[in-house]
């Protein structure tokens, strides 16, 4: 599967920088580059000079500054009106070059004269100033236009980050190249497009955004900011990378956390020698400082904005402190061991900010203090943990979605320290034939879920929790969103019922659920007690990118 969308993470609105900066290769870049990257200064001055330039002339074709003509005259004038030039005016007169010989049988029909009916007396005939003609391959060549146009305000203008957009970041890999997309949403106009994107030298598997800028990106004689936008990607190298989504056409991300001192690599153990050879891999042997295994989930602590939490294939959870340097020898600040198989997923609990919620392939979840971690509760599953959310209406309750297609919920007050004892979750729902890949807890709409699976569908479910019973749960719309196999749902931090898709086909999709009437009915008092009022849409309230080859068929449709 060469060409996927791994994962989707929303920007909220107002946080991104109006006008995004370039990427700026200095003295002060190169030490950091270095610094982070553990290589000597001129190997990485080398390295970035050619990775600078190459991104600099991407693009360039026949009108660039690299094209075949570019050190000829700006000024040209067309061929035809430079023998028109050869012609004089001498003394209100036209004289042309051409004059008919005195042997000529047609010099009596005055054929060269033809054109002087139409000159006037004063020479303002309709080509009697073709000479002064000049064509300019450039406006801001021409004398005669006092407008200019200002390249630079132009590429400022499209480049803008208006207050009422969201930023949307994919995890993007196509034929074996990785990025981060980022795109502008602008739900007025139901408009969707990508502004940049950044290269990743490694595939990446999640996206955590998070706002607290890393101490490595600003230098110790300035004073460092308090907020930011910042994307956190875990990827299969496996380390955890930050990039600023402010600063276009960056060379390196602005922290790396889990890389291991030169002593060390992450060189895969072989599990036999010779012809013979197991079937599976030798477990390596895990690491307190940095993760041996896949960076498979991230999760950052808003109510301690320094804190990030990972989880690995490697069967660990890892604190990382953002606000330290990376040093060699120094890593993450905590590690801990509660699986047995890979934790697939980790989140911090916003009400209970030291709380942290973890699930893995050993078909268990975990809830447990960051400060006393052996002193936490768990349950058994029947199948491997695709996703887990904490329900932000209910600080106790929290979702997880499994490999066999059920989404089980459970308040972490009654599950038993002791594995081997019964954890019965509060309800189940067979949501999709399939694993359950993707899900989330709308932030916005009480008791409104959304889940995605292997089945290709995005479904939103509306749980109605009722005084001192079992919750009832319905789902209240269901679509196939035409991104493959769907691997994140993410909803919108500023729309309640607004959702962006991703999966198997590297396609990102926007859904807003509120052009359902459906939908409307279902949350009608939900989004009365939220205070929000949805509008009527025309249309299915899908959004997408439009590429050209899909635009040329539906114009080919059309004329048809």
């Amino acid at each position: 599967m060469s060409n996927l969308i791994s994962c989707v993470s929303w920007v909220k609105r107002g946080v991104s920088a109006k006008q995004p900066s370039k990427y700026v290769l200095d003295e002060k870049e190169l030490e950091r580059v270095s610094a982070l990257a553990r290589i000597e200064l001129e190997d990485a001055r080398i390295e970035l000079e050619r990775a600078h330039n190459a991104a600099k002339s991407m693009g360039k074709g026949a009108e660039g500054a690299e094209a075949d003509d570019a050190d000829e005259d700006d000024a040209w004038v067309d061929e035809e009106d430079v023998s028109m030039e050869v012609s004089m005016e001498v003394d209100g007169d036209v004289k042309v070059d051409d004059v008919p010989a005195k042997g000529d049988d047609l010099a009596q029909y005055k054929l060269d004269e033809y054109d002087e009916d139409d000159v006037k007396e004063d020479g303002m005939g309709p080509f009697s100033n073709i000479k002064g003609l000049t064509f300019y391959r450039d406006n801001q060549d021409d004398p005669y236009i006092t407008l200019k146009d200002d390249p630079e305000d132009d590429e400022r203008s499209e480049l803008e980050v208006l207050s009422t957009d969201n930023l949307l970041v994919t995890a993007k890999t196509e034929d074996d190249v990785s990025q981060l997309e980022i795109y502008v949403y602008d739900e007025s106009q139901d408009n969707l497009y990508v502004h940049h994107d950044l290269m990743l030298p490694n595939f990446p598997l999640c996206l955590e955004w998070l706002d607290f800028p890393p101490t490595s990106s600003s230098s110790s004689d300035d004073t460092p900011p308090k907020f930011g936008n910042y994307i956190a990607v875990g990827t299969l190298d496996p380390e955890i990378e930050i990039w600023s989504l402010d600063v276009m056409e960056s060379m390196y991300p602005d922290m790396v956390l889990g890389r291991p001192d030169k002593t060390a690599a992450h060189v895969p153990v072989p599990a036999g020698t010779g012809k013979k050879k197991r079937k599976r891999t030798k477990h390596r042997p895990s690491s307190d400082a940095y993760h041996v295994d896949a960076v498979l989930g991230l999760s950052w602590n808003r109510t301690h904005r320094h804190m990030l939490a990972s989880a690995s294939a490697d069967r660990t959870v890892k604190l990382w402190d953002l606000s330290r340097p990376v040093v060699d020898g120094e890593g993450a600040i905590r590690s801990f061991g509660v699986h047995k198989d890979k934790v697939q997923a980790v989140q911090w609990n916003e009400k209970e900010p030291t709380v942290l919620l973890s699930g893995g392939y050993d078909r268990t979840v975990r809830v447990f203090d960051s400060r006393a971690p052996d002193t936490g509760v768990g349950a058994v599953l029947g199948a491997d943990v695709e996703a887990l959310r904490w329900d932000p209406w209910e600080t106790h309750a929290f979702y997880v979605s499994l490999e066999n297609g059920l989404v089980l919920n459970f308040d972490a007050r009654t599950l038993p320290t002791d594995l081997k004892s019964p954890s019965p979750a509060r309800f189940t729902l067979s949501a999709h034939d399939g694993a359950v890949s993707a899900l989330d807890v709308s932030p916005l709409l009480r008791g409104c879920i959304c889940t995605g699976g292997t089945d290709k569908l995005v479904k939103v479910w509306n749980v109605d929790q009722t005084a001192g019973g079992k919750p009832s749960v319905s789902m209240v719309a269901s679509r196939d969103m035409e991104v493959g196999k769907v691997f994140s749902a993410v909803f919108s931090p500023d729309d309640p019922l607004t959702i962006a898709a991703a999966g198997s086909r590297a396609k990102l999709q926007i859904w807003d659920v509120g052009a359902n009437s459906g939908a409307r009915r279902a949350f009608a008092s939900k989004l009365s007690e939220a205070g929000r009022v949805l509008k009527e849409k025309e249309g299915a309230g899908l959004v997408g990118l439009v590429n050209d080859e899909e635009a040329s068929e539906d114009e080919g449709d059309e004329d048809d």
